[in-house]
């Protein structure tokens, strides 16, 4: 399993032989429609290494990737010609491959590295303004309207509390929130397959958080080093693992004087109980180590993410992911500062309503690899993707229409879709009953 993740950039799917056909072959079997060749090029890529062309599925890949990594030499992804520049990202001794930021457009459609064009989501208002990307060592540099420190002891804020919408209308910082759906997206998190069923669990759900953040800077620093994800919990490595998130989390402890640093926590909710004074919010694989919440921030937060709460509470298989930013008392208690919640399905994929949800469950059905779209910093009022599928010749862009839209959204929709000529469109209004087919165009 170790050599697997050597190799290969998704960590969900398991690669096969494409019977030795080259990279001109497949692109021009897949123009032509051949279902096999197009399911060849989603399992594996051709990459161009200096002057040499080499499978991801090659036994000596670590050690060419390893090599490459040494010299600078950046990969080219060969789903087109004369190639797409890739990096390479080193993840304790392994070698990822994976794609420049902003370029998953760019690629194939059926190639992994695809991505939907940033706007056709809430994606494309805050590339260049809240998110910066440097296209040569592939970093994000974030802005964040949060705070990673904090001067006295009192917390009350909920994220995105003051806008109308659960991430704040402003394009040139994250709120939480939107940096939670960018971890996600950057993590390709968003995408799912069919065959992927019952292979995405919290230990690579982690890992690939972890990765993506460790291309992205927050104030100066890298995100990485201030996020913590908790590990799966192991009763047998029960204090071993103690050790290794007190170590972690020592950042957070107060200094002696001037402000303390805060940390950022991705993690499950289990549950937020009452306690003897406020709330203790309870992460799953963190068995007696609760956050805790004061009642002003406990309150707001049921009232700022409700529609979340009972989302959540709807489908016994969803999960509710909350992120956090917190730090720790002299005594090593946890107490959360600023706080947000998304709501994703049992493949882990978010929704934000049961229309969404429906969606959602029928992709997770389909043979084709869908891409879901995120809203980040949209207001309500403003359309976006909710998902795309990526299919041959063209990928399908997929719009749910709100039943309580009024003409402004409608011609926003059009404007939007018109602006992508070159992706099919798909709509469901809701107002008008039953969800159309997917795959019928």
């Amino acid at each position: 399993m170790r050599q697997h993740y050597a190799r290969v950039t998704d960590a969900r799917a398991v690669p096969r032989p494409i019977c030795g056909l080259r990279a001109v072959e497949i692109r021009e079997s897949i123009k032509a429609g051949d279902a096999a060749a197009s399911g060849a090029m989603e399992a594996m890529r051709l990459f161009r290494l200096a002057d040499r062309v080499i499978e991801e599925t090659a036994q000596d890949l670590p050690d060419a990737l390893a090599h490459a990594y040494r010299h600078r030499i950046r990969p080219l992804c060969l789903c087109k010609e004369p190639g797409l520049a890739m990096y390479i990202a080193q993840v304790g001794d392994q070698h990822i491959v994976k794609r420049m930021p902003l370029s998953g457009s760019e690629h194939d459609t059926a190639c992994p590295s695809y991505d939907p064009p940033d706007e056709l989501s809430g994606l494309g208002v805050l590339m260049g303004s809240a998110i910066q990307v440097d296209p040569e060592s592939g970093l994000s540099a974030l802005k964040v309207g949060f705070s990673l420190t904090k001067v006295g002891a009192r917390a009350t804020a909920v994220a995105g509390a003051n806008s109308p919408d659960s991430v704040a209308g402003d394009t040139k910082k994250l709120s939480l929130r939107s940096l939670l759906h960018y971890l996600w997206h950057q993590a390709e998190l968003t995408a799912w397959m069919s065959r992927w069923a019952g292979k995405r669990h919290w230990w690579n759900i982690r890992w690939h958080l972890l990765e993506a953040a460790r291309q992205m800077m927050v104030k100066g620093g890298m995100l990485s080093d201030v996020l913590f994800v908790p590990e799966p919990f192991r009763a047998s490595d029960a204090a071993a693992i103690e050790q290794r998130r007190a170590v972690a989390l020592a950042p957070a402890l107060p200094p002696r004087s001037g402000p303390r640093k805060l940390m950022v926590l991705v993690g499950e909710v289990k549950e937020i109980l009452p306690a003897r004074t406020g709330h203790r919010l309870i992460i799953k694989h963190m068995p007696g180590f609760p956050f805790m919440l004061d009642e002003e921030l406990q309150r707001r937060l049921r009232a700022r993410f409700e529609n979340e709460l009972m989302l959540w509470s709807a489908d016994e298989a969803s999960h509710l992911m909350a992120i956090a930013t917190f730090g720790l008392t002299s005594t090593g208690l946890a107490v959360i500062e600023e706080m947000a919640l998304m709501v994703v399905s049992e493949n882990w994929i978010p929704y934000d309503s049961v229309y969404e949800k429906k969606l959602v469950d029928s992709l997770a059905k389909l043979n084709a690899r869908s891409v879901k779209g995120l809203r980040y910093s949209l207001l309500a009022e403003r359309p976006s993707a909710a998902a795309i599928l990526q299919r041959q010749p063209r990928p399908l862009a997929l719009y749910i229409v709100p039943p309580t839209v009024d003409r402004h959204y409608e011609e926003a929709l059009e404007e939007l879709i018109a602006s992508r000529p070159d992706v099919d469109a798909w709509t469901w209004r809701v107002s008008d009953g039953e969800m159309p087919p997917l795959m019928n165009r």
